[in-house]
């Protein structure tokens, strides 16, 4: 490539300004426009947006105290002095990457990792390694428990014999469902060439891919994504600021924040004035640039004051500001010490954060210390806007929410339990999956469905969702529900 570009490269050089980029482009990333602008024209005008192409890492180290958007001291000289363009990121840690594979005299790798983005971002990329998000691959697919769930969840099902029997999802129903937002685990499964515009050229063959879930395993053994929410190549800090972008995964039933969100007063006053606001300052003023929180208010963003003070700190490990977690699997509960919740053994030997009757399993969750860390941090969010009066009212509702809702749960596992003792339904003790009977799929929407969705109305000011949305009355409903089908099952043992 790089001898028969020559010529194109010197009139490109002087159409750098035509393209939009604002600073000085690497030759490297310079040869990889020449083509790719033509071969991919949507990636090249989206970079061209982007804060990456117009400012060089030197630039950015520029700014001072709270200003700065990159975490690192000192950035490799032999990137410093460009802007962040193809080269520096696809072509960055080649030796790392399984990978990487010439291309056209350069060794570039397709998947762009958060080992890669610590170059400039060191900070966030530990933060989010500390995050659960970043475990999700693991934390699914490593747990037998979660991972009957998804393959019941995911799996086809046949009936024969007036029986139904459930067959283990394939690799690629996974990466459409479950795996989508927990991640894939990336491999590389050989090389294939292909005729393109400028020849045949070879391509590595990729399992797992695409995908840009939050805990993909990646090839250069580096778990997630920051394209998750920093979407692909604009990187805008103004896309992960928004509601949206984490509405790709936080819309379901399980884990409703969004819906939650947008019946909210918070979500009312963001669709009604957030058009006006600025989602690009950094620092992010609250009453100024915003004037309701987003998700990434309460959970990411560095937020000041109007007098310059900070509010909350920026963070990348989204749970430092929550006290509880509140998708309860199966009851809410303290968030645990580890992102890898592997690791977790309750006292019946299964990998759960509480028993199943909801005892905490203590040891490996965050004690009330830490706990009322993080509620003081979010409450600072809070009380940028509220006074104490509300945000202790508010707090104390949420936390009898958590009460209340575990209190339903439990009343369905011990309707669970007795359809299991008195042979209604097959459970532990049979050694046979508990997600795959009525009565144990009507358990599970009691706490991942009906309960999550409770919780969430209650942290978010959206009380009307946790009502008949998908709340309160669809628990009560679905324990009398759960209580009708094991007394029928049982009288139809009795004839």
């Amino acid at each position: 490539m790089k001898g028969w570009l020559l010529a194109p490269l010197m009139v490109f050089l002087t159409a750098q300004v035509a393209l939009g980029a604002g600073g000085r482009i690497s030759e490297d990333t310079e040869a990889c426009i020449e083509c790719h602008r033509s071969v991919h024209p949507g990636i090249v005008a989206g970079w061209k947006e982007s804060r990456m192409a117009k400012i060089t890492p030197a630039e950015a180290l520029k700014n001072i105290g709270l200003t700065r958007r990159i975490s690192t001291e000192k950035v490799p000289y032999q990137v410093a002095g460009f802007v962040v363009g193809c080269a520096e990121c696809h072509a960055m840690n080649p030796e790392g990457h399984r990978d990487t594979f010439e291309h056209e005299g350069y060794q570039v790798h397709a998947v762009v990792t958060p080992k890669d983005c610590a170059t400039c971002h060191p900070v966030e990329v530990r933060q989010y390694g500390e995050n659960l998000m970043s475990h999700a691959y693991g934390n699914l697919n490593e747990n037998p428990v979660y991972r009957d769930l998804a393959e019941t969840t995911a799996g086809s099902q046949t009936f024969e014999d007036m029986k139904t029997m459930y067959e283990k999802a394939d690799a690629e129903t996974k990466a459409d469902s479950c795996n989508y937002c927990h991640g894939t685990e990336v491999k590389i499964e050989g090389v294939r060439a292909r005729d393109t515009g400028f020849g045949e050229m070879k391509f590595p063959i990729l399992s797992g891919w695409p995908n840009q879930g939050v805990g993909r395993i990646n090839p250069d053994g580096s778990k997630g994504s920051c394209a998750a929410c920093h979407t692909r190549h604009e990187f805008s800090i103004q896309m992960a600021r928004k509601p949206h972008t984490c509405s790709e995964c936080h819309r379901g039933p399980d884990v409703p924040a969004y819906k939650v969100y947008l019946v909210s007063k918070h979500g009312n006053i963001y669709s009604s004035l957030g058009k006006a606001w600025n989602y690009t300052a950094v620092p992010w003023t609250g009453g100024e640039d915003f004037t309701a929180p987003t998700c990434a208010t309460c959970h990411v963003s560095l937020v000041v004051s109007e007098e310059g003070e900070v509010v909350a700190e920026r963070t990348h490990q989204m749970n430092d500001r929550l006290s509880w977690r509140i998708f309860g699997l199966i009851y809410a509960h303290a968030h645990p010490r580890s992102p890898d919740t592997t690791i977790v053994k309750n006292k019946a030997g299964l990998p759960l954060p509480t028993e199943l009757t909801g005892e905490p399993v203590v040891e490996y969750l965050i004690d009330a210390n830490e706990q009322d860390k993080r509620r003081e941090t979010m409450q600072k969010v809070c009380l940028a806007c509220h006074s104490h009066g509300w945000v202790d009212g508010q707090f104390a509702r949420f936390e009898n929410t958590i009460k209340s809702t575990n209190e339903m749960t439990l009343t369905a596992t011990k309707v669970l339990l007795s359809a299991w003792e008195k042979g209604a339904a097959k459970g532990l003790a049979q050694k046979d999956s508990i997600f795959n009977e009525a009565i144990e799929r009507k358990w599970v929407e009691q706490w991942l469905f009906f309960a999550n969705s409770t919780r969430y109305a209650s942290a978010m000011a959206g009380a009307d969702y946790g009502v008949f949305a998908n709340g309160r009355w669809q628990m009560s409903k679905n324990i009398q529900e759960m209580v009708d089908w094991m007394q029928f099952k049982l009288k139809e043992k009795q004839k």
